[in-house]
């Protein structure tokens, strides 16, 4: 796909640029010809950054705290773009039932002020799939889950899915502030993302088992997530929610090649379920509006 835009003039934000995906997009970002605005919310990191571009004055790095309202409209004055994942904070790193408070307040804090920075035309704001796997229908649900659902807020609650009640309840108060201030908003709703120190601590595995025997259990690749925000943000057409996954564990060699990598030495441990001796499960998830989207872009 041709972008409809002239990238060299273009200056984006990416924000937390200290993570795993921030990092990834920003020099990805660089490479394709952008002025970055690197936000790190942690300090002592700013030495992650350098050497990722090749001409020092396409990169510019700021220190930005989601809970501090004016070090992220620094972070964003004179940008067209913003491209916003949340990481926990280090006096918080685990998701638990308060996780959701802090997560919220930060997707509050960054759509405001997106909305107070008149040069910002679109917002690319990380979600995850399990803002929309986790529904007490999910089983008699006729068609696949897609774009259109959403997470139960109180089965989450209910059930001790903290990942899935702060990524619902932060995605949710991101949409309805877009709507409010007229802020051009795409989220990506991402699959686990499957990184070589991913282990069964991850908040996003709560309920693995309970994912693998309703077909919903999608993973994705940190090069095809990096493709797809890029390809949200430049092509025009994009609208909406985009569920992002490029693999499904559905069958169980699948499923014994997770827990392997997770933890060598239990080899059932993830996931166990009545189906886990079937040799496949229907896939009841879908990404066609995803894929549609993707056909033409040129990586």
């Amino acid at each position: 796909m041709a972008p409809s835009f002239d990238i060299t003039t273009h200056t984006v934000c990416v924000m937390d640029a200290s993570g795993l995906l921030g990092f990834s997009l920003a020099q990805r970002l660089l490479q394709r010809g952008y002025t970055v605005h690197a936000s790190l919310q942690k300090y002592g990191e700013e030495d992650l950054l350098n050497g990722i571009s090749v001409d020092p004055n396409k990169l510019k790095i700021f220190r930005s705290d989601p809970f501090d309202y004016h070090s992220i409209t620094d972070a964003l004055k004179g940008c067209s773009g913003l491209f916003y994942s949340f990481e926990p904070p280090l006096d918080q790193p685990n998701y638990d039932e308060y996780m959701a408070d802090v997560e919220v307040r930060a997707a509050h804090n960054v759509l405001e002020a997106c909305a107070q920075i008149e040069t910002i035309d679109k917002v690319v704001f990380t979600s995850s799939a399990t803002a929309v796997v986790w529904r007490e229908d999910r089983k008699t649900i006729e068609h696949d889950l897609d774009e259109i659902h959403w997470s139960d807020v109180n089965f989450c609650r209910k059930f001790k899915l903290w990942h899935g009640m702060s990524k619902t309840l932060s995605e949710r108060t991101a949409w309805a502030l877009a709507m409010d201030r007229g802020v051009n908003m795409v989220s990506i709703n991402a699959g686990l993302l499957m990184t070589h120190d991913l282990s069964l601590k991850h908040p996003y595995l709560r309920g693995a088992a309970e994912m693998y025997e309703d077909g919903v259990f999608v993973t994705v690749d940190l090069k095809f997530l990096v493709d797809t925000h890029i390809c949200v943000y430049e092509d025009v057409s994009s609208y909406g929610r985009y569920l992002c996954f490029n693999h499904i564990i559905n069958t169980q060699d699948d499923a014994v090649q997770l827990a392997q990598q997770l933890t060598p030495t239990a080899s059932s441990s993830l996931p166990q379920s009545d189906d886990y001796g079937k040799s496949f499960i229907e896939q009841k998830i879908s990404n066609k509006k995803l894929n549609k989207l993707m056909v033409d872009f040129d990586a």
